[in-house]
């Protein structure tokens, strides 16, 4: 990641301000900073993205799966922050009642996926509980790389996709490992496995 500018900004000010280069950038602590994944983090995505998009349209669920959507979080002391999560599901009537409204969402989504990486604290620790206050369902943390540490990923650490689900306004985490089958509660059919996940990286 890189800074793009030091000066606080609100939600507002960090969409009025966004480079005219092309890129991926985020507001975090009041900054600007530019999102860089790798290109095998964006493949492990991708993959994610299309399984769920295809099991929306087999069921003919009232969603829409989403790659590039920017939402706007709250932390713990009520700082605006605008998140770009990997892969977005969003319930089709709410994203539908205002289609010339810019991308950026204020409205809780149904359901997030956040692809692990060197910064993987955030996904773990600020973004898990961002979601949370927003009132995110379900949001999975891939973990395909084995990034965190063993107290997330136990001993030994093997490629890992937790599941939280919203249970009184706390996340719940279900952790599926390996050949294990993902349970998803907005995909209660979905037929994925964390290594299928995994072999989506190495193509």
């Amino acid at each position: 990641m890189t800074k793009a500018t030091t000066k606080p900004l609100s939600f507002q000010e960090f969409l009025e301000q966004l480079p005219d280069e092309e890129g991926i950038y985020e507001l975090v602590n009041g900054e600007i900073v530019r999102i860089q994944p790798t290109r095998g983090h964006d493949d492990v995505a991708d993959f994610i993205w299309k399984c769920l998009d295809r099991e929306k349209d087999r069921l003919n669920l009232n969603y829409v799966v989403k790659r590039t959507v920017l939402i706007r979080t709250e932390t713990k002391t009520g700082q605006e922050q605008g998140r770009h999560p990997d892969v977005c599901v969003i319930d089709k009537t709410v994203w539908k009642s205002n289609i010339s409204a810019a991308a950026a969402l204020t409205e809780p989504l149904s359901m997030v996926v956040e692809v692990a990486s060197t910064n993987w604290k955030d996904d773990y620790i600020d973004k898990l509980d961002e979601y949370q206050r927003l009132g995110i369902p379900e949001y999975w943390i891939v973990d395909d790389l084995m990034m965190a540490s063993m107290k997330y990923l136990g001993k030994p650490k093997v490629p890992t996709v937790l599941v939280y689900q919203l249970v009184d306004g706390k996340y719940q985490a279900t952790k599926f490992q390996e050949d294990e089958q993902i349970v998803s509660p907005t995909f209660p059919e979905l037929d994925l496995r964390v290594n299928q996940i995994a072999a989506a990286r190495l193509g």
